[in-house]
């Protein structure tokens, strides 16, 4: 693994920083292995990992194909808790945490609450902190909830932002963050889903729990759903589940649904789907089982933000089940297009990709703005320079 992402190590004898790099849901875990890895490979650092297992299952996945094993795992998922009392429990567990390693600096990525919580316990003690993913902002507060308000708390704490694109990039400076503490690095998801695409092309059963739906729907058009915002709870997910029953009355079409594990979620999709010939809800996908359902997808139907980004680059156009996106880049590339939660609007974006052959290639074959695959690798090169130990 750390062959993609090692960063050149120095000659010089160091003490190597310690950097504790925090997360605790399975997008996370995607976005921040690469970092670890290169970390690892490095000699003038010692990743040390504590997960929190906000998604115990989910998370527990990836840090499996990823070959991480945590140094701290709090495991503070817990049913139906509470924002706040999962919010309160973070900032205990997460600050004895720093308070034993007294790390150089801490590391966080996105918007999760284990990542506020992490920024925020850590500018308690007055460590640095290095925020991975920075300047996503969608302008609403709840909207997504409360990813939004989460990343506008660590970017008034973080350190270095490390900015995916220049849109983030600008969003930070337009909330007077210092410059020369902004650097647009790309995505850390390209380097993980290039990653295990190497992967799984060297050790093919790593995906193939696919096969059978494979089988099953040949010869279909398959569509990729996924769906889990909060906000979409309720009248949102009810109208997402009548839109694919409408889609599946086209006889040349298949849904594969990696069903959420939140009730929310299950509940819905179980009584408005289950039974229909060309829907699979299936449990939810490790990673290398994610990306094979990407690659064999004609079209990605989500609410995910990491879909967003991880779907262009793969050449597979993504209607967005939202009213706003804190990845605006990809609807001005014209790689994804916002389209709520109207059943009627979700029906005919999707029939349009379907039966209009130059809306689906101008889709298709735009520029994904995400990134290169590099990300992981200027990351840990910038936090070198940032601490003083270049390669």
């Amino acid at each position: 693994m750390t062959d993609r992402f090692t960063a050149k190590s120095s000659s010089m004898t160091q003490t190597p920083a310690k950097i504790l790099v925090i997360f605790g849901t399975r997008p996370e875990a995607i976005k921040l292995f690469p970092v670890v890895a290169a970390l690892e490979g490095d000699a003038r650092f010692k990743p040390v990992v504590c997960v929190s297992a906000q998604h115990r299952g989910m998370l527990d996945q990836v840090l499996e194909i990823a070959g991480i094993t945590p140094d701290h795992d709090l495991d503070l998922m817990r049913p139906n808790q509470t924002l706040d009392g999962l919010t309160a429990a973070l900032i205990t567990e997460l600050g004895r945490v720093m308070d034993a390693e007294q790390p150089a600096r801490v590391m966080v990525q996105g918007d999760t609450a284990t990542a506020m919580a992490g920024a925020l316990a850590a500018y308690y003690r007055k460590i640095p902190v290095d925020h991975v993913e920075a300047g996503l902002r969608s302008g609403n507060i709840y909207h997504p909830w409360p990813e939004e308000v989460n990343r506008k708390i660590i970017g008034a704490i973080a350190s270095l932002h490390f900015a995916p694109t220049t849109t983030s990039e600008a969003a930070l400076l337009r909330e007077n963050v210092a410059a020369d503490r902004v650097h647009v690095t790309g995505n850390t998801v390209i380097d993980a889903l290039l990653w295990v695409g190497e992967k799984t092309r060297a050790n093919p059963e790593l995906a193939g729990g696919l096969a059978d739906l494979e089988a099953r729907f040949a010869g279909k058009r398959i569509i990729g759903v996924t769906s889990h915002r909060r906000e979409n709870f309720g009248e949102g997910m009810e109208n997402i589940a009548s839109a694919i029953r409408q889609i599946a009355e086209r006889p040349d079409t298949a849904i594969i649904f990696p069903v959420h594990l939140n009730p929310n979620v299950r509940a819905v999709m179980n009584t408005a789907l289950a039974g229909l010939d060309n829907v699979a809800l299936i449990e939810p996908l490790d990673y290398p089982h994610f990306a094979r359902l990407l690659s064999i997808a004609e079209i990605m139907l989500t609410d995910s933000g990491g879909v967003q980004e991880e779907a262009p680059a793969l050449g597979k156009p993504v209607l967005v089940m939202r009213e706003t996106t804190e990845r605006p880049e990809g609807v001005e590339a014209g790689t994804a297009k916002l389209v709520g939660t109207d059943s009627a609007r979700i029906v005919s974006e999707i029939f349009n990709l379907l039966d209009d052959k130059a809306a689906y290639d101008s889709m298709a074959r735009a520029h994904n703005p995400f990134g290169d695959g590099q990300s992981a690798r200027r990351i840990v090169e910038l936090i070198g320079h940032e601490i003083g130990q270049e390669a």
